[in-house]
């Protein structure tokens, strides 16, 4: 099972792709493994030498006082951590979620260091996705 942020490929141009574990409580697992989790507004935060995926909604249909949008903490390494600090502060760009998966009984989240796109360059990537259906529309008939 692996769910994408689809929103984050539209909005960035991805440099560079890191694995990284989440910390989970068990209600919290139980709803990621049956991709009930949504990434499209969420963000890495480095903290204290700590990183955080903040802002992802993981709803637990059992706990009725939650909240499904808290940080939760990422397991990474402090050399990995300090890494993506030094080239998001030198490079001024962001560290975005793209996608969770599940690694044998494990939950991981593919992140990445990513480079905010423009505008005329997010309609120019609807423009080329659009000629490319007509000319498949136009060769299968």
């Amino acid at each position: 099972m692996k769910i994408f942020n689809k929103r984050a490929r539209f909005d960035y141009q991805i440099l560079e792709k890191i694995e990284a574990g989440i910390s989970l409580s068990g209600g919290e697992a139980r709803a990621t493994r049956t991709g009930h989790i949504n990434l499209t507004n969420s963000f890495i935060k480095i903290i204290n030498k700590e990183a955080y995926l903040v802002n992802a909604n993981i709803p637990v249909p059992d706990k009725i006082s939650y909240d499904s949008t808290a940080s939760r903490k990422l397991l990474l390494h402090k050399s990995q951590i300090l890494d993506l600090l030094t080239k998001s502060k030198q490079k001024k760009l962001t560290i975005v979620p793209i996608a969770v998966y599940t690694k044998g009984r494990l939950i991981k989240l593919e992140i990445a260091l990513a480079k905010s796109k423009k505008v005329f360059e997010k309609k120019q990537v609807i423009k080329l996705k659009d000629i490319k259906r007509d000319i498949d529309r136009e060769i299968s008939s």
